[in-house]
């Protein structure tokens, strides 16, 4: 239950994150009341706390939220989760004042285990808000923060996780999740199933079009407009002229009979025939989707890369005309 508030000193508090966060640089957009309690939260700063008392507790969003309405009063609604991610923490890690997953660098940033802390320096010129050290140490801060920014990209740019197209050619996805399925599929999948095919799109949890080959899917007959409808990879079978789309299956579901209209009505214009391919890590995780997957799919499961699973029909991975 909500704590009573002073909504003077709840004000004040607000009023000084903002000054805090445009004194950073932050962009115009994010100098607003739920970045200022995002940075409250992240601080452990509540109406009646001393900035010199400030904290960096490990917090995810909804505890981060929770915090917003026991504290200050100001109660978000669930479905602005993604809006807190998207258009405040995801500036607040780019300006290097908060780290994403210190407990594992691993973690995939869409987790729903994320967790965020401030960053130690930025801290330190925290602990110094309202003190007369406040402004040479906000000049320190400045002249060193575009450095350490750049120490944070590196370091994430070395989690991310490289993956080798069929072509030879290397690129990077974000760590962890869907992902490493997703590298399975590409580097084992395509050799074995689809061997001299072309990768025309993979997703990526974090930079969603990861690899999208335009020209390729346009001669295809295909326009792709939205990410969200997309399967995670798809792959031109050249020499069958087969499209395979292919959904890897970690904590979304499988292709089943919805998603598979979904996914025809996505590609109908497609000059090559479809194919459906749900990827499991293991046998494990199927079982859990056993009963959703749609007839006329395959589904492979990566540790045992060299079998497909073929849900009825006369064919063997091929395209079914209606």
């Amino acid at each position: 239950m909500p704590k009573k508030v002073n909504k003077k000193k709840t004000e004040q508090k607000i009023q000084n994150a903002l000054k805090i966060l445009n004194a950073l640089g932050l962009p115009r957009q994010q100098l607003n009341e739920r970045s200022a309690l995002t940075l409250l939260s992240l601080l452990g700063i509540k109406p009646e706390s001393d900035w010199k008392n400030a904290g960096n507790p490990l917090m995810g969003i909804t505890p981060m939220m929770d915090f917003f309405s026991e504290y200050y009063g100001k109660k978000y609604a669930p479905n602005t989760r993604e809006t807190v991610r998207r258009q405040t923490i995801h500036q607040f890690l780019q300006a290097a004042l908060i780290i994403a997953n210190p407990d594992k660098p691993s973690r995939p940033t869409n987790s729903p285990k994320a967790v965020y802390q401030i960053e130690p320096s930025a801290l330190k010129l925290l602990l110094s808000f309202g003190t007369p050290e406040w402004k040479e140490n906000l000049q320190k801060y400045l002249r060193k923060v575009k450095t350490l920014t750049k120490i944070y990209e590196r370091e994430r740019d070395m989690q991310r996780l490289p993956v080798t197209l069929p072509d030879g050619q290397e690129i990077k996805l974000s760590p962890g999740g869907q992902n490493v399925l997703v590298k399975k599929i590409v580097e084992d999948f395509c050799s074995l199933f689809t061997p001299g095919g072309k990768i025309i799109y993979i997703g990526d949890t974090q930079s969603k079009w990861s690899l999208y080959d335009a020209k390729a899917t346009a001669a295809l007959g295909v326009t792709i407009e939205e990410h969200g409808k997309m399967p995670d990879v798809v792959v031109h079978h050249v020499k069958k002229n087969w499209l395979v789309l292919i959904e890897a299956v970690t904590s979304h579901g499988p292709v089943n009979p919805k998603r598979r209209q979904e996914l025809k009505k996505l590609f109908s214009k497609s000059s090559a025939g479809l194919v459906f391919v749900t990827a499991f890590i293991n046998r494990h995780a199927m079982l859990k989707y056993l009963n959703d997957i749609s007839w006329e799919t395959e589904v492979w499961v990566s540790e045992s890369p060299t079998h497909l699973i073929h849900f009825n029909g006369e064919r063997f991975l091929g395209p079914y005309e209606d």
